[in-house]
């Protein structure tokens, strides 16, 4: 059981978010602020979302990408976070699970999913 006084401070910090609805296994480029020295940037964060969790103000997601060399490259965002400019979702994946840890062992083109087809 919530406070109420905290429950209505977090609903006011969802409500002034703009999020996407998406799932694990859709491809999506998050907008990160990075802060060095004095100045401020935008860096995209592009790859397959494999996992969310939590409720409320506390629910993150985490990304998944291949870097260079062809190394797998996670990220965990909180998802009412203030660093975070802006979700845009890419692809819809068609995937059967929640979680998509088994897409870590996989390489190439095994660790492809496929798209999610609109009828």
């Amino acid at each position: 059981m919530k406070n109420r006084y905290i429950e209505s401070f977090e609903k006011a910090q969802m409500a002034s978010k703009e999020i996407p609805a998406f799932r694990a296994g859709d491809t999506v480029r998050v907008a990160v602020n990075i802060k060095e020295g004095e100045k401020t940037r935008v860096q995209n964060f592009e790859g397959v979302c494999i996992s969310i969790r939590g409720e409320g103000t506390g629910k993150s997601f985490i990304v998944r990408k291949i870097g260079a060399n062809n190394v797998g490259v996670e990220r965990i965002f909180p998802l009412y976070s203030d660093s975070i400019e802006k979700i845009e979702v890419l692809r819809r994946g068609r995937v059967r699970r929640s979680k998509l840890y088994y897409l870590r062992e996989l390489r190439g083109k095994a660790a492809r999913i496929k798209e999610l087809r609109r009828k």
